[in-house]
């Protein structure tokens, strides 16, 4: 079945200035995320998004219930779906040399979003996936059939008890985060998706790993024979992908403090703490106005924030967790 889910995407337009600003300009559309995400019951109770006080949220917003997410996969699902030249190249590279995936069609199928469980999804598999449809995992057996197993592997991603029951050879593939392929051929191979490339790790089934390049590093494609990943560096501001981390962080401890400064424990760094001392200031005040107040704290033209409607097709007897996912989109470098 299919179902429509929210995307804003947030694009980024320049580099990062000063910590304090980058993160209240990002804090921004996460709050708005946030507030839109809310039930309708639940925002016609207080006559309309315009009369949530900033308080309310914490007793309002229900984590995994109209949820928003983060997806950070959705900048390279995205991009490859528009055909950006940069970001074709190093994937089909990865695709073709290193997992010998035949083609020419490169598509990409988003599996998953926002691994907290918030989210269990497949964008555009029921129009890319078929019968015939096959997953290269490097092992010398015959390319498992992917349409076959795609229940199996939501259930593994939302029930632990349910893995044991999958092929050893994809016994990790739920945690792929895309499916990257060449759709002319049908052949598909696993993806992990990390901004953090130490928070890489191997498991059945996954063959490639995108992270973004590190400024001075080697960018060139490379296999983790220890993780047994072909790892493909792509042309992403790191920092600014990382940035959304930091104040989804943010928002999710001053939340859990009841809209307060929660405590240094739970919240160490002095800017942080700032920002939440920001957003404590001005909980008695409607969110659509603490938005609009930030925006001068904020760091100009940072980002470009426009929304999308993708259709979703849903595997298996769910629905989705959430109806808005925030996808940062970072500039080339």
């Amino acid at each position: 079945m299919s179902d429509i889910i929210k995307v804003r995407v947030e694009q980024q337009i320049n580099e990062i200035a000063d910590e304090v600003s980058a993160i209240i300009a990002v804090v921004r559309p996460i709050l708005y995320g946030l507030l839109h995400a809310l039930k309708r019951e639940v925002v016609e109770e207080v006559n309309g998004y315009a009369n949530v006080k900033l308080f309310m949220l914490p007793r309002l917003y229900r984590p995994g219930d109209g949820d928003c997410g983060i997806c950070f996969e959705y900048a390279v699902h995205d991009a490859i779906r528009r055909g950006d030249a940069p970001i074709l190249e190093k994937v089909n590279d990865s695709m073709r040399k290193y997992c010998r995936v035949p083609g020419n069609q490169t598509s990409s199928i988003l599996f998953g979003a926002e691994k907290s469980g918030a989210i269990q999804l497949l964008e555009t598999a029921e129009n890319l996936l078929t019968d015939e449809s096959r997953l290269l995992t490097g092992a010398q057996a015959q390319p498992i059939k992917l349409r076959r197993y795609i229940n199996m592997l939501a259930a593994a991603f939302r029930k632990p008890t349910t893995r044991p029951s999958l092929p050893y050879s994809i016994s990790g593939l739920w945690k792929a985060d895309l499916f990257l392929g060449m759709s002319d051929s049908d052949r598909w191979v696993g993806t992990t998706v990390k901004i953090n490339p130490r928070h890489l790790e191997g498991a059945k089934g996954l063959r490639i790993a995108i992270i973004p390049s590190q400024q001075g590093r080697d960018d060139r494609i490379r296999l983790d024979f220890q993780k047994n990943l072909v790892v493909c560096p792509l042309p992403y501001d790191g920092a600014f992908m990382e940035l959304f981390y930091v104040a989804w962080g943010i928002v999710q401890q001053f939340l859990a403090a009841d809209a307060r400064v929660p405590r240094e424990v739970n919240l160490p760094m002095a800017s942080h703490r700032m920002v939440a001392r920001l957003l404590e200031d001005r909980r008695e005040y409607p969110l659509i106005e603490i938005i609009e107040s930030l925006q001068p704290l904020a760091q100009p033209e940072l980002l470009n924030s426009y929304e999308q409607q993708p259709q979703i097709d849903l595997f298996g007897d769910v629905s989705p967790n959430v109806n808005t996912v925030i996808a940062p989109v970072s500039r080339e470098v």
